[in-house]
């Protein structure tokens, strides 16, 4: 696995650069999709030009010397930052997806929601033997979507670089879940 080197900015460190609270453009939403789950909207900090500026902008800054290879992006808010990442980067966008979407032949995994459970799966061409993978969503909770990609991206013969996300629940414990892979959060609550 590909580190992430030491002189990388954090997330305080990115905080204190583009001195902006991502938390305060990010709306929660209680019993939503079901009771006793908070969700994390993400959608208000998409209509600020100035949040979303800034989000991408902190992603840029800590990756464009990464040595990534790929950016991938998660279903379906995953993609919004990925692929924004992936431009601003040059590099290619992999997309993994829920089930049944995408046409060609795939790999598939099975994870676990704090809700349910999903099944996601990308291209078996999309990653190449041993290109160094950059995971983006927009959130980590369980952990269990960005687990699923991660078993994707190693039975293709890639390499996850990091896990990159908007937003972290730490109280959900998916940082411990994927104890073995880095991950990078711009915001907790």
């Amino acid at each position: 696995m590909l580190k992430i080197k030491a002189d990388y900015p954090s997330a305080k460190e990115l905080s204190e650069v583009f001195s902006v609270d991502l938390r305060e453009f990010i709306r929660t939403i209680p019993d939503f999709p079901e009771k006793g789950v908070q969700f994390r909207d993400i959608t208000t900090l998409l209509r600020d030009r100035n949040a979303f500026r800034h989000t991408v902008d902190a992603l840029h800054k800590r990756y464009k010397d990464a040595g990534v290879d790929v950016v991938v992006g998660i279903e379906s808010r995953g993609f919004v930052f990925a692929s924004v990442l992936a431009y601003v980067l040059g590099r290619p966008l992999v997309l993994v997806r829920k089930e049944g979407k995408l046409p060609h032949t795939t790999v598939k995994e099975i994870y676990a929601l704090e809700y349910g459970t999903n099944v996601v799966e990308v291209h078996k061409d999309a990653i190449h033997e041993g290109e160094n993978a950059l995971i983006v969503d927009d959130l980590i909770a369980t952990g269990g979507t960005l687990l699923a990609a991660i078993k994707m991206i190693e039975k293709l013969g890639g390499k996850v670089v990091e896990c990159a996300v908007v937003v972290e629940l730490p109280e959900l414990k998916g940082r411990e879940r994927l104890k073995n892979y880095p991950i990078f959060s711009l915001v907790k609550f």
